[in-house]
């Protein structure tokens, strides 16, 4: 869907006409609304790797759907819990298909019926019935909590699944004395063409990514489940500790990754523009900003600022230019610079050639400076030799 390539940008724009995501490459695994995420991301500048984690299956024909949905008809819960919007739409129009739509509603009508969230509670006022509560937070543990406090005890609770089992939720309420019923409206499946999912997980653990988006927490599990099939998840788990942003649109969604140590930002609104809006503050909060050779200098995921001027660099380039900006104005050997180039082998001369490539990008030639039989270094200001003498 999305190309790993920079796409102009067409939305809000700095004072220098870029983005704020300019120069920065975004993963995307949803696998709803992916184009629309896609899309906020690249109006603001970004290059977006589209690779969903997963796929939802849609349960219609399922047998499994079809007994909780009868078996609540004839036996009415007392509660009803409604956690997603395209959930909750889809038990509604299966039970219309087996002809058991307006039962299902009646029956929906007459009990304590909750909805996590606005989305949620759209829908369940578009399939005419009135929700008696929505959490502020949208949060699950919200629910929970105001389910505990009426208590459950000798209460049928019907919790409409959002394509994974909600352990710790439905245990809670057993454990308090609930009668728990799942309604398991879709599920989350592997994508059924893997290459993107493995693209981008080769372009995380190179670091050809800035940040990875997470909206469901099965996608994050997925992402996790394929990167161990290919034995890569160590590498992966180094990245996002480091150098790859993990951007979830709210807490739940970030479970998975914390459960493997992996810190992320999130939004205080669980809304994809504000988790744009909160990539838009956190990548160039991260870029590395130098004055060189009287000019300013910030080093950004596939692209270099001069003077706010966009200047995008080739994959090779940018590994020089890393090298170079660990330690400013201190000269870095040839054989370190070839090092940092992936697959270069042993000829120093590719040092050379990417290293020309470099300065054209650039279109500075000045910012990077030749020191014969040594190697290069970046011209940084004399005023702040003294600031990155020790870097």
């Amino acid at each position: 869907m999305y190309e790993e390539q920079q796409q102009p940008a067409t939305g809000p724009q700095g004072a220098d006409g870029h983005g704020p995501l300019a120069g920065f490459t975004v993963g995307v695994t949803a696998a709803r609304r992916a184009e629309e995420l896609g899309a906020l991301l690249q109006r603001r500048g970004a290059a977006v790797l589209h690779a969903p984690a997963l796929r939802i299956v849609p349960l219609a024909d399922d047998g499994e759907l079809l007994a909780a949905t009868k078996d609540l008809i004839d036996r009415a819960p007392d509660v009803v819990v409604a956690t997603t919007a395209i959930g909750f739409r889809g038990w509604v129009e299966a039970a219309d298909g087996w002809g058991l739509g307006e039962q299902l509603l009646a029956r929906l009508g007459g009990v304590e019926l909750l909805a996590r969230g606005p989305k949620v509670k759209g829908a369940v006022r578009a399939a005419g019935l009135t929700e008696q509560w929505s959490p502020s937070s949208e949060s699950m543990a919200e629910v929970l909590d105001r389910l505990l406090e009426e208590g459950v005890e000798g209460r049928r609770v019907a919790v409409q699944l959002h394509g994974e089992p909600l352990p710790g939720f439905v245990e809670s309420l057993r454990a308090a004395g609930a009668e728990v019923v799942g309604v398991p409206v879709y599920r989350w499946m592997p994508p059924e063409d893997i290459g993107p999912l493995d693209r981008l997980l080769d372009a995380a653990v190179a670091r050809g990514l800035d940040a990875i988006t997470f909206t469901s927490a099965p996608a994050a599990a997925s992402l996790f489940s394929r990167a161990e099939e290919r034995g890569l998840l160590p590498e992966l788990l180094r990245a996002l500790h480091h150098d790859v942003l993990p951007a979830c649109v709210g807490p739940v969604t970030a479970l998975p990754l914390q459960a493997r140590g992996v810190d992320t930002v999130q939004p205080e609104r669980f809304r994809l523009g504000p988790l744009v809006q909160l990539l838009c503050q956190e990548l160039p909060g991260r870029a590395r900003t130098l004055p060189v050779a009287g000019h300013r200098m910030e080093i950004r995921g596939h692209a270099v600022l001069v003077d706010g001027c966009l200047r995008p660099v080739p994959p090779a380039g940018m590994s020089l230019l890393r090298a170079l900006s660990r330690r400013p104005g201190w000269v870095v050997p040839r054989s370190d610079l070839l090092r940092a180039l992936p697959g270069s082998g042993r000829d120093e001369h590719a040092v050379e050639t990417a290293m020309a490539r470099l300065r054209t990008a650039l279109g500075t030639p000045k910012l990077i400076q030749t020191v014969v039989k040594r190697g290069y270094r970046l011209a940084l200001d004399p005023a702040s030799d003294a600031k990155y003498a020790d870097a």
